[in-house]
């Protein structure tokens, strides 16, 4: 642990331009599948990201969050940046072997009105996240703990590259029980509307199904 304490101002964007609330509405009811689809097949997150409760649903601008291996601190830091409605994007540097969030963590956030919480780690507390109720995507379960240390360089609201997307503050977030997609925030409109548009196809196709035609017919490939 550093004895220089770092002053977190010099790496925190406190203000980020967000997706539109009128664009969340909108994707609030699509799935994570349907909208990677309508965003050309981009934007997923590493498929071990997936709630850690059943049921856990989230939707909303993205607050990025770099943090060093195994150490939370700016993760912490980053429940006070974020506004209502936002959720933590949070990479931990490769380190997944360890509990970033806990319960106290998800009360905070849930306190703050937050909207969740996507993590390339793991957490714990897992039968009380699923008591407090804000949506938490992690890697899984570890109860190794953490450190907190002030002179270690952390980043908030910084480009975050999560394998091969990169994650930028005010992006879309949605996550659900397939994984997690974001999409950029300058074509999240586009992406809802041609999510929507395929959900009704695909609702039309369902349709047919049931009245009898194939997915060979429906699709041309008999």
């Amino acid at each position: 642990m550093s004895s220089l304490r770092l002053d977190p101002a010099l790496t925190t964007r406190t203000q980020i331009t967000r997706v539109t609330p009128e664009v969340v509405t909108g994707a609030r009811q699509i799935s994570s599948a349907t909208v990677h689809e309508a965003a050309g097949r981009a934007g997923a997150l590493p498929h071990a990201i997936k709630p850690v409760a059943s049921g856990f649903r989230l939707c909303g601008p993205a607050v990025t969050v770099q943090c060093p291996g195994g150490d939370n601190l700016w993760i912490h830091r980053a429940l006070y940046v974020a506004q209502a409605g936002d959720v933590l994007v949070v990479h931990v540097s490769g380190q997944y072997e360890h509990g970033y969030w806990g319960e106290v963590m998800s009360t905070a956030a849930q306190c703050r009105g937050l909207g969740g919480l996507v993590i390339d780690g793991c957490v714990r507390d897992g039968a009380l996240l699923a008591a407090v109720g804000l949506p938490v995507f992690a890697r899984g379960l570890c109860v190794r703990g953490t450190g907190k240390d002030a002179g270690a360089r952390g980043w908030i609201n910084a480009p975050t590259l999560f394998e091969d997307v990169v994650v930028k503050a005010g992006d879309l977030v949605i996550g659900d029980g397939d994984g997690v997609v974001c999409v950029p925030r300058d074509q999240a409109a586009e992406v809802v509307a041609k999510a929507r548009a395929r959900d009704e196809l695909e609702s039309r196709i369902c349709q047919r199904l049931v009245e009898g035609e194939s997915t060979l017919q429906i699709y041309g490939w008999d």
